[in-house]
């Protein structure tokens, strides 16, 4: 299988001393859609301005579809789409002008108003940038990336803001784009996003790659199937009590605190919960929480990195 992205030992370092970027290795496949996840601060916003040419590195290897930004940055530009987090664009210019404009810009455009057709946006080709909504403005952001014709596209952030019918077309704009051949570099904050998109991500925090590999596999690896989560209370009060108490249940394989609620990762919850239900009664606690649910993405990257994605 071809590599779109690759890099070995990237980092970034400001002012010398700040080492944003530590030795990141990353390994992008042609034709797939890739997620990049991380906590604030853990570098990932860094690592995609180096690797859109966008923010020179300190020292490491890029390649970027078989070309280096520092020999090949001409060509790089037209086979790239970028839709950054947050993008201005001229607000007295209409949809179509603004289309059409990005589209000058490179040899092999696509049509402006096959891409307005895609993203929904043809009823308001001649409305003014500055006169439409925060999601109509988001939608035409990515599609100045696409009228690029881009062999990679780097989407972040791209459905922030979307009602979630906007969400699942442009859900199906991706798969479009990849069924074309296309490989997509995409960055989210929705963890039910990347599930549905991935073919395969990298969770990076501390400058990082600390999990590769597809949803469903690191889902398996750190959290396996069934999560319990739980709450207790005595005379109305909240009881304290050591995580290693729980850990002992049998099939539980790791424990951790989330939202006042106690959540132990079990492999075989059948045993774990009639065996949590008398350790709790031992104790003279009441339960006042019980749930048991599916292992999500959301559940491994606080497994690892100890936050939520969407903390700030």
């Amino acid at each position: 299988m071809s590599v779109a992205v690759r890099c070995h030992d990237l980092r970034k370092t400001y002012d010398g001393k700040l080492e944003a970027v530590a030795g990141l290795d990353l390994e992008i496949h042609s034709g797939e859609c890739f997620g990049l996840l991380g906590p604030n601060g853990a570098g990932k916003t860094t690592t995609i301005e180096i690797l859109e040419g966008l923010l020179p590195a300190t020292s490491g290897e890029v390649e970027v579809l078989g070309m280096t930004w520092d020999r090949h940055e001409r060509e790089l530009r037209e086979l790239l789409g970028i839709s950054l987090q947050e993008t201005r664009l001229t607000e007295k210019l209409t949809v179509r002008e603004t289309l059409e404009l990005f589209a000058s810009f490179y040899k092999n455009p696509v049509a402006p108003q096959v891409v307005m057709d895609e993203l929904v946006l043809t009823e308001k080709a001649d409305s003014w940038v500055g006169k439409l909504s925060g999601g109509q403005k988001q939608r035409l952001a990515v599609a100045t990336a696409l009228v690029a014709n881009p062999r990679l596209l780097f989407l972040d952030e791209p459905t922030t803001g979307l009602d979630p019918q906007s969400r699942r077309q442009l859900w199906d704009i991706v798969r479009e784009f990849q069924s074309r051949g296309g490989t997509v570099l995409l960055t989210t904050h929705y963890m039910d996003e990347a599930e549905r998109l991935c073919d395969r991500l990298s969770i990076i925090d501390h400058g990082r790659v600390i999990a590769s590999g597809s949803p469903s596999h690191l889902i398996e690896t750190h959290c396996g199937h069934q999560m319990i989560e739980f709450a207790t209370a005595s005379n109305g009060k909240s009881t304290a009590v050591s995580n290693e108490t729980w850990k002992m249940l049998p099939g539980v394989e790791s424990v951790y605190h989330d939202n006042g609620l106690t959540v132990l990762r079990a492999s075989e919850p059948h045993q774990t919960i009639p065996a949590l239900l008398s350790e709790i009664a031992t104790r003279g606690l009441q339960l006042e929480h019980l749930t048991t649910r599916q292992a999500s993405l959301e559940d491994v990257f606080v497994q690892l990195t100890g936050r939520h994605l969407r903390e700030d």
